[in-house]
This record gives structure tokens, C-alpha cells and sequence, in this order.
């Protein structure tokens, strides 16, 4: 019953998750949209006013036109609108789900058994979550550090979004070498959702509040904080389409098995950057299609790196940690036949890929990968050899499956 409570609250978060991010990126891709697609008033007594630039626009059956001003109106409405509780509510739901499935059992999710750093294949469950935790704010301090010492003045936002794309491939390698292969990639997603996020909470908002304030004092509003604002904006503008990428990823196994996940995840990040800029290049009135042509050829180069490699495409064996088996390992050769293959799966990955699951964490088989006949196994052949041959299943290398098995499933063919 716990766990299926479980599930249930993981149903209910999720959903909530993604409502909020809908809400939050759906409203700041139209931001910038009706930013760039702005264009001078043609009004004279507009002009006078003050208004910067303005979008006529049809929807739903009514027209729009939208202006903005270039400091401030003279006299603000009552019920300004103001934007931030999407960014925070999904900021603690997705932090809320980080906690519920992964910080509640770090050994089966978080560690990384099979890392070449030992200190990090041999972190106990609490220090994976202090360290994942960690990960998270050092993201975010580093992101920040980065903007203030080198654009400051937001003079120099090329170079600065130069050492962003360097750090943010430095955090996939960082984080495929600390974490296991999935939360590697949902704890990159997450360094640059929390940076989105804070940026949202440090800078954008009070910065629009200051603004406020000193209009509603009679005073100038410090052009500072509108074009600091404007930089973080555009910061999580270009965050947006790598981050929905990483919170999806941990549903295809073959983008965080592979040793060379952190590439990978790199290029990802860039392309969905590139394509991003294609749209809000668009929305300027410029058509560059090179730059989503350049975001698809990442993405090529992506599925180049990540294909499979050994006998009719399974994955060949990873290294992994040597483990000893408290139970006589199974033994088959790499021509074994598929019940003996069966026999390494139901002896170390039947007990949670079952219809009714031993282990007390899971209510269900997890994905839905139930494993209990040689039939079940078979129609699922090639995803069981890849999660098995990198290292990554069974998680946390909880049943102890030897070197020798991982290769006799790796290089089983029917």
C-alpha cells in the first residue's frame, strides 16, 4: 500500500509539474515573441506617451494590440500583471518529485557504482543526496558568478553566453561521472531549471519591483534592472528547449547508458539552444533557417555518438564494479540458450520487473517492463541487453549482477 501511496503522490506531482511548466514556458515564449515582434507606434500621440514599440495581433476571434514602453507609462494600473509564481510552483513540484523519487532511495537512483572517481562509487545514500543537493546550488552560484563578473553592464553577453555553453558542458560531464546515467541528466535539466527559476526570484522580479516603486514614487526607474532583467529572460528563454529535453530523457535509456552520455547531453543542450534561436530570430521578422539546420546536424552527430555498437547492434559490456554475489552466479555462454539467459533475468531482475513486484519500492514494474516468461523478455530483448550491458540496470546494482552475466545477456542473439 506504501508504495503504491507512493505512486499515487508521484502521479499527482508530476501532473502538477507539468501543468506549471506549460503555464511558465508557454507565458515566457509569448513574452518574447510579442518582444521581438514589436515595431515602432505609428501614433503620434502614442509616441508622446512614451510607448516604445507595439504588436497588432489576432486570436480567438478579437484583435490585440499590444505596446510597450520604453521606461514607464504615467500612471500605472491598479492590476498590473505580474509573472512569477509559474516559474516557483514549478521549481518546488519538480524539486518535490526529485525528493520523492530519487533523495527517498539515493542508493537505487543517485550513485553511480560504476564511476571511475571512487569516492563517488562509494557515496552512501546521504551523501548522495547532500551532494545532489549540492550540484544544484553550485549550478546556480557559478551561473550567477559568471554573469555578474563578466557582463555585468550586459555589455558583453556574447562572451558571456560563450562561458554559459562552456559551463553547461562541464556540468554534463560532472554529473554523468558523479550520478547514475538518469538522474545524471534530470540533475543537469535541473541546474539549468534552477538557474531559470532564480533568476526569476533574484533578479527579474525585484528588479520589476524596484521599478515600480520608484514610478509610484514620482521617480526614474534605474534602466539597470529593465536590462537585467531583459538578460535573464533571454537566459531562460535559450534554458527552456534543453531543459523539456532532460526531463524526458530518463524515459529512453539509451541517451544515459552510453559512456559517452555527457557528449551526448551536450549536444542536446546546444541544439535545442540552436532551434530555439531560430524561432526567436522569427518572431524579429528575420527567417535564418541555418540555425535549426545546425540544431538538427547536433542532433545527427547525437544519434551517431549514442548508436549501439557490438554484435547486430547490442551494446557491448561496460566496465563496471566488480561485485560478489552472495548467491552462485549464473553461468552461460555468450551462445547460451534464451531460458538460460532467462535465468540470469529472473535472478536478478525479476523481483522488481514483475506484475506483482518483491521489492517495497515499487507497486508496479517499473516502465511497465515485466520480465517473468522467456516470451516477456524476448519482446524486449534489446532494451534489456542495453540497460544491462552499460551498467545501469539492475539500479544500484541492487541484486548483485556479475561482470559475467551483464556480457552473457550483452551477446546473447536469438
Amino acid at each position: 500500500m506504501q508504495a503504491y501511496l507512493l505512486d499515487f503522490a508521484n502521479l499527482l506531482l508530476r501532473w502538477l509539474h507539468v501543468i506549471a511548466a506549460v503555464a511558465w514556458i508557454g507565458e515566457s515564449i509569448y513574452f518574447v515573441m510579442l518582444d521581438n515582434g514589436l515595431r515602432p507606434p505609428k501614433a503620434a500621440e502614442d509616441k508622446k506617451k512614451g510607448v516604445f514599440g507595439e504588436m497588432w495581433a489576432v486570436h480567438g476571434g478579437g484583435f490585440y494590440h499590444n505596446q510597450k514602453y520604453a521606461s514607464a507609462p504615467e500612471k500605472l494600473p491598479e492590476d498590473l500583471h505580474w509573472s512569477f509564481w509559474k516559474a516557483y510552483t514549478t521549481w518546488l513540484s519538480g524539486f518535490g518529485l526529485f525528493v520523492l523519487l530519487y533523495m527517498t532511495n539515493p542508493g537505487f537512483y543517485l550513485v553511480n557504482p560504476g564511476s571511475d572517481w571512487a569516492w563517488a562509487a562509494e557515496l552512501t545514500g546521504w551523501q548522495a543526496n547532500a551532494v545532489a543537493v549540492l550540484f544544484l546550488l553550485s549550478g546556480w552560484v557559478v551561473y550567477n558568478e559568471l554573469c555578474k563578473r563578466i557582463s555585468p553592464n550586459m555589455e558583453r553577453d556574447g562572451v558571456l553566453s560563450l562561458a554559459v555553453a562552456v559551463m553547461m558542458v562541464v556540468v554534463a560531464y560532472l554529473s554523468t561521472q558523479i550520478f547514475a546515467g538518469r538522474a545524471a541528466f534530470l540533475l543537469t535539466g535541473a541546474v539549468m531549471a534552477t538557474a531559470m527559476s532564480a533568476n526569476v526570484f533574484f533578479w527579474i522580479i525585484p528588479g520589476q519591483r524596484r521599478m515600480v516603486k520608484a514610478m509610484k514614487a514620482g521617480e526614474t526607474p534605474n534602466p539597470i534592472d529593465g536590462k537585467r532583467g531583459k538578460q535573464r529572460s533571454v537566459h531562460n528563454t535559450y534554458f527552456t528547449l534543453p531543459v523539456v529535453l532532460l526531463m524526458l530523457s530518463n524515459h529512453y535509456s539509451f541517451t544515459y547508458t552510453h559512456e559517452l552520455s555527457w557528449v551526448i547531453m551536450a549536444l542536446f543542450i546546444f541544439a535545442g539552444a540552436l532551434i530555439r534561436q531560430f524561432f526567436v530570430l522569427m518572431h524579429a521578422g528575420s527567417i535564418q533557417p541555418a540555425y535549426p539546420a545546425a540544431g538538427v546536424a547536433l542532433i545527427l552527430v547525437a544519434i551517431w555518438v549514442g548508436a549501439p555498437s557490438g554484435n547486430d547492434g547490442v551494446a557491448t559490456a561496460a566496465p563496471v564494479s566488480p561485485s560478489v554475489s552472495d548467491e552462485a552466479p549464473a553461468t552461460v555462454a555468450a551462445s547460451g540458450s534464451l531460458a538460460e539467459v532467462h535465468a540470469i533475468i529472473e535472478q536478478r531482475c525479476v523481483s522488481c520487473h514483475a506484475q506483482a513486484p518483491e521489492h517495497a519500492g515499487f507497486a508496479a514494474a517499473p516502465a511497465g517492463v515485466i520480465l517473468e516468461t522467456e516470451d516477456q523478455l524476448l519482446r524486449q530483448i534489446e532494451q534489456v541487453q542495453q540497460v544491462v550491458a552499460s551498467g545501469y540496470m539492475p539500479l544500484g546494482n541492487i541484486t548483485q549482477m556479475t561482470d559475467e552475466e551483464r556480457a552473457a545477456v550483452a551477446a546473447w542473439t536469438p
